[in-house]
């Protein structure tokens, strides 16, 4: 261990504080961090830890996410310049204007938006649950946003119809760096791997998978799937994560340009900093944070 990541380990004793890691972050963030998981895992860690201070190695809707479920700890997002360009997509007012032209029709947004959309949303999923939770709505039709290519893979699982909104919402990474071009260069080179997605993925690319799934889900693919060889079309630093779970299995990078540099903007100097300082601390309305924590909880529940 470093220096550098020993001394984080001292002051997050110390400041009784937990690290939390996104699967898509820097390797040395990730081996520093109390637990590293997707999106889902993380929102329910955050609610279940047992510190004063919460240190949000993620991009800033994470952040955000854990503030608004846990209003009575100190959450700490280490560069606030790590935002994400997809979340953008979705405004509140967007929210409200799409409900306006869909009366009846559920609001459901995707973990990866901005507090204010979630807090005018009806429910809130991630890349693991959207599925399972539309189709325990029983309705015909939903609003979704700000993914297109997550609503069109929650549609399908679910049977229902959905509204994207916006219907041009993408993960610049999973849409264009991880396009099928790259893949099928990925699948000629190794030719025995089997292919597992994130559904963020396009339409094209996801047909070419043996398995769509969450980071979560893609990592445990690989301890159900038989074989010893894949390819993970999702954001480099799953590999990572995913070589360091299985060490026997060859797991490769759909495209190893696909970064998200964001989810990089965050390092051990960032970490350190934020545990000395304090700073910078999340802050949310008193009035949304409470609102989009409602809307959190209620979605877990109907996922029980």
């Amino acid at each position: 261990m470093s220096s550098l990541a020993r001394r984080i380990r001292e002051l997050s004793r110390a400041r009784r504080a937990v690290i939390l890691a996104h699967n898509y972050q820097l390797p040395e963030v990730q081996d520093i961090a109390d637990f590293v998981g997707d999106s889902l895992q993380l929102a329910r860690k955050a609610m279940e830890v047992d510190a004063d201070v919460i240190v949000f190695a993620g991009v800033s809707f994470m952040a955000e996410t854990a503030a608004a479920l846990n209003p009575d700890k100190l959450v700490l997002h280490p560069n606030p310049a790590s935002g994400c360009p997809l979340a953008d997509y979705l405004t509140p007012q967007m929210v409200r204007e799409y409900r306006r032209a869909c009366p009846g029709a559920p609001v459901v947004v995707y973990v990866n938006s901005v507090i204010g959309a979630k807090a005018e949303a009806d429910y809130v999923v991630t890349s693991s649950s959207a599925g399972k939770l539309i189709s325990r709505l029983g309705v015909e039709t939903v609003v979704f946003g700000p993914d297109k290519n997550l609503a069109e893979h929650a549609a399908a699982e679910a049977g229902v119809e959905v509204i994207k909104a916006p219907p041009y919402g993408h993960c610049p990474v999973h849409e264009y760096l991880l396009h099928a071009y790259y893949v099928r260069k990925a699948l000629e080179t190794h030719p025995k791997a089997k292919l597992i997605a994130h559904p963020e993925t396009p339409r094209e690319v996801r047909s070419m998978a043996f398995r769509v799934g969450s980071t979560a889900q893609m990592l445990k693919a690989l301890g159900e799937v038989e074989g010893d060889e894949f390819i993970l079309a999702t954001e480099e630093g799953l590999t990572y994560r995913a070589r360091k779970l299985y060490p026997g299995k060859r797991v490769y990078p759909a495209n190893p340009q696909a970064i998200c540099i964001d989810m990089k903007k965050i390092t051990l100097h960032h970490i350190l900093k934020a545990l000395e300082t304090l700073k910078p601390a999340v802050k949310l309305d008193p009035q949304v944070g409470r609102r989009a924590r409602e809307v959190i909880e209620e979605s877990l529940k109907l996922l029980k």
